[in-house]
């Protein structure tokens, strides 16, 4: 089993049980320091609400000036509507709103609330009428005889011999028809691109009410396909044109929307319709939605992402997509209140907010409802910053009545612990000078009256008494010493004299003082000191008095093996000295505490060996003065050793030393 090394380095302060007076101290000290703690959280919160608060204020009054802007935005854009619907029928209302972007599009009703333009799909035919003669003959050659290039020709006459423009525009409709079907394509594109393009035919309707020459035009620009074509651009040109035209109220909505959308296709990059997605989203609304609505506020479409706002005379409802409709109520507030430090962003009723949730949050107003206006700081930790100062002084504060509070505490534990342990000293000092003088003063006293008795006149009996009382003498002497050197390493007036010495001559002067005492209780005491070591910076009596206490140690704790080492060698810039004995040794517990003050290893006042307890301690004193440390290697029934390591003298350590010693 290895042996228990304990290492002693520090001063020779010495630990007491004070753990219930330091215990109540903790107790007193943490529970004024926890309050205040407390105090000092609530206080920082309070103060950064106080902040909050005023910021909120501020940026409340902004969020009602957007409100304002919003009510005045939709005020102006009521009016606006009203103003067009005043002028303008109901294609040019729709056209004027959505070229000059006031709405993604429009929807007008009539004054019975029925939708007027885009206008419902008509699904009947507006003509009702007897078919003629002429017009049986031809449908059955085309039909009946299946021959389509006669049957072309009677539609041709049809259209030549009849004034009256709808007639004469669906007999060359029909003409073209069977041209086609008798793969004549060539004379169905001029019959196309002339016949049907004479202004006589240009508000010619078909039975459903659609116009015939848009729809003419468009087969003609699919028939020749070719953009190329010398007749291919003036038709398109001249479709496109009446496409745009919504002062032109003779074509339907429908009719517009699926020309666009097939101009579109044949000509990608010349068709541009800046009323197309209107129509359509017009028409989708009305399949989903055809009545007008009650309130002018805005409100949701019934479609995706799109909401509605009805004019104040109920007869315009604009539709807005929501992206286009959050862009330029921001950019109307934007524009108004225009601020580096915060954004003021419009919430979407049931839709996340996209930049995290918002500093503070009004309504939007009557016009939008449910919807919420949110204001985002462009810097959120400007709050912080704002009341870091106030805050750093109540942390500060509170800060210095804690360190107050600690160090109050810290000097009262410690004028505490060193009354108690001054008690304590006096008290352990009171009972061992007791009992350690007592002792050697009562063998001496019994030994002198029994010589005064004059009961032994043999002269070797007197002799040995007087020796008997010459060894109680020495030891009361040593015990006196021991007890004065305390007494001046407890008031620091223990003084050393440095200078160079020889680690031979120390373990010399060690072994002659105790050589006689050692031999006459059969001792062997074996010295391994080599010859060439390095001198000690030390006082050299203050040494060989560490030796004394080891070897008497030694002495007092040997029982049956009387053989004592001691060795004196060179340890990396360091002279260190053994005394090793192989007696009772130590428990792990007691080689712990062995250099406390007062400690005894057999405590009882009945114990055999005798001392006070001081002798270690001193050996710690003296060594750590001298820049060292001593430590001790024991275990139980196989003795102990001391080893005491001093600094050599010329090494950092014992240069430091001089210094500090003059």
């Amino acid at each position: 089993m290895p042996s228990m090394v304990f290492r002693r380095k520090a001063s020779a302060g010495h630990s007491q049980v004070l753990w219930p007076v330091f215990l109540l101290l903790l107790v007193a000290v943490l529970l004024p320091t926890v309050c205040l703690l407390w105090f000092m959280s609530r206080t920082v919160r309070n103060e950064r609400l106080a902040v909050r608060d005023q910021f909120e204020t501020l940026y409340q009054s902004r969020l009602v000036d957007a409100q304002g802007e919003i009510a005045r935005f939709w005020e102006q854009r009521g009016a606006a509507f009203d103003e067009y619907g005043d002028r303008m029928n109901c294609a040019a209302v729709f056209a004027g709103y959505v070229r000059k972007g006031l709405a993604d599009s429009v929807v007008c009703y009539d004054s019975a609330g029925r939708p007027s333009y885009p206008s419902p799909a008509v699904t009947a035919p507006v003509f009702a009428e007897t078919e003629p003669a002429s017009w049986r003959r031809a449908r059955n050659v085309e039909y009946a005889q299946k021959d389509p290039s006669v049957a072309a020709g009677l539609y041709r006459d049809i259209a030549q011999e009849n004034e009256d423009a709808n007639s004469a525009a669906r007999g060359l409709q029909a003409q073209v028809r069977c041209l086609l079907k008798a793969d004549q394509k060539d004379a169905a594109v001029k019959v196309l691109t002339e016949d049907l393009l004479q202004p006589k035919h240009a508000d010619a309707v078909d039975p459903r009410g659609r116009l015939i020459v848009p729809s003419a035009q468009l087969l003609a620009l699919q028939l020749l396909a070719d953009q190329t074509h010398p007749v291919f651009e003036p038709v398109a040109d001249a479709l496109r044109a009446r496409l745009t035209d919504y002062g032109d109220e003779a074509l339907p909505s429908a009719q517009r929307r699926f020309l666009m959308g097939q101009l579109k296709l044949l000509v990608p990059d010349a068709a541009e319709f800046v009323t197309y997605e209107a129509e359509l989203l017009a028409a989708r609304y009305l399949e989903t939605d055809p009545s007008t609505i009650a309130t002018s506020s805005v409100q949701p479409s019934g479609l995706p992402d799109v909401w509605r706002f009805r004019s104040r005379r109920g007869t315009i409802v604009g539709l807005f997509r929501q992206a286009h409709l959050l862009a330029d109520l921001e950019e109307a507030i934007a524009a108004r209140f225009s601020q580096d430090d915060a954004r003021i962003a419009l919430l979407v009723p049931g839709a996340k907010p996209s930049e995290g949730t918002p500093f503070a949050t009004l309504p939007a107003g009557d016009a939008l409802p449910n919807w919420q206006l949110g204001l985002h700081p462009t810097d959120p930790s400007r709050f912080d910053s704002a009341a870091d100062e106030q805050v750093a002084a109540y942390v500060w504060s509170g800060g210095l009545v804690i360190l107050l509070i600690f160090g109050l505490a810290g000097l009262l534990a410690h004028y505490i612990g060193r009354q108690m342990r001054l008690t304590r000293l006096k008290n352990d000092l009171v009972a061992t000078v007791t009992h350690e003088l007592k002792t050697p003063l009562s063998s001496m006293r019994v030994l002198v009256d029994t010589l005064l008795d004059g009961q032994y006149e043999d002269k070797h009996i007197t002799r040995e008494y007087l020796e008997l009382i010459a060894k109680e003498n020495i030891r009361l002497s040593r015990l006196i010493d021991n007890f004065l050197s305390f007494s001046r390493m407890e008031r620091n007036k223990r003084s050393f004299d440095f200078r160079e010495v020889a680690p031979s001559d120390v373990v010399a002067a060690a072994i002659d003082a105790t050589r006689e005492k050692f031999e006459s209780a059969g001792f062997r005491v074996e010295t391994q000191v080599p010859s060439d070591l390095p001198a000690l910076y030390a006082d050299a009596d203050a040494i060989v008095g560490v030796l004394l206490n080891l070897l008497d140690n030694a002495y007092k704790y040997s029982d049956n093996d009387r053989h004592v080492i001691v060795r004196a060698y060179e340890d990396a810039g360091a002279v260190c000295f053994d005394v090793e004995d192989h007696g009772i040794g130590l428990s792990r517990r007691a080689a712990r505490r062995v250099f406390d003050r007062f400690y005894r290893v057999d405590q009882r006042l009945s114990r055999k060996t005798e001392g006070c307890g001081l002798g270690l301690d001193i050996v710690q004193f003296v060594v750590t003065s001298h820049g060292g440390e001593v430590a001790v290697e024991s275990q139980p029934g196989e003795g102990s050793k001391f080893t005491v390591r001093l600094p050599a003298a010329g090494s950092e350590e014992a240069a430091k030393l001089q210094r500090a010693t003059g």
